[in-house]
């Protein structure tokens, strides 16, 4: 369900929103970067105008509750929010389609930005997608428990790992704004039920599947496990591989997030 082993065309093309919202985080990231270094002016404004100043929020600046998700702090935080989304983004994106999805990622953000400003300090400020991203996790969580047949039981051996370790490591590390953390994980489980009325599992995809002959009769061919037998070995192979590293990637992102 996690691992993907598309090529960036297919992927590019199945799932747009999780595309064009890692796009962002890159651009924005450098645009911030040229900024900093002298090279693109504007830039340093990207960065001025776009963290989530508590003070600057309660001064009206409302746009601030959104353009943090957008913004992060160093390198190693926007690649590893960003290997984040691409983990667990598409499935979400193909379940439930695009306009719920970006709806959803956004708003869990947002509530969580909401409490950060309500129960923060003025002088507070923040930056990062953690909030959307624990609101994804809850989406997940919420599935484990009242959508069991959404979420295959590897992919719920994932979710209970990662949600562990990442409220672990939420109270462990002072950088951490645990609010984001916290709020978008409850956000995503209150406000999973409504996006997944109409949700399906796309992805569990039969191995083998029966060949049609003419007519109406079902047959197999014969020689279908010699056809068969090595390539899902080869590629089940790859896939766990590319998983392991991700979720390791992911793991060692939540214990640098600044968020």
């Amino acid at each position: 369900m996690f691992v993907r082993n598309e090529s960036f065309y297919t992927f590019r093309r199945n799932y747009p929103i999780v595309t064009s919202l890692i796009a962002i985080h890159i651009v924005l990231f450098f645009l911030v970067f040229l900024g900093q270094i002298g090279i693109f002016p504007p830039g340093i404004w990207i960065q001025h105008l776009g963290v989530g100043l508590n003070l600057a929020i309660a001064e009206g600046q409302w746009w601030r509750l959104i353009t943090p998700i957008f913004l992060h702090a160093d390198l190693m935080h926007m690649l590893f929010n960003s290997f984040a989304l691409f983990l667990f983004g598409p499935p979400l994106e193909k379940m439930i389609g695009r306009t719920r999805f970006i709806s959803f990622y956004l708003g869990t953000a947002v509530i969580a930005n909401i409490v950060t400003f309500i129960l923060q300090p003025l002088y507070y400020s923040h930056v990062g997608a953690s909030g959307a991203i624990y609101g994804l996790l809850g989406m997940y969580v919420y599935m484990m428990i009242f959508r069991k047949e959404l979420i295959d039981a590897s992919s719920r051996q994932i979710v209970t790992v990662m949600v562990v370790i990442g409220v672990i490591l939420t109270f462990l590390n002072p950088r951490i704004n645990i609010l984001a953390h916290i709020i978008g994980l409850v956000a995503g489980m209150a406000l999973a039920a409504p996006f997944l009325l109409k949700a399906r599992n796309f992805f569990t995809i039969p191995l083998v599947r029966p060949e049609r002959k003419e007519g109406n009769d079902i047959g197999f061919d014969p020689n279908r496990w010699k056809k068969k037998r090595r390539m899902p070995i080869k590629g089940s192979t790859i896939m766990n591989v590319v998983g392991i590293v991700f979720i390791i990637l992911v793991v060692i992102g939540l214990l640098s997030n600044l968020v």
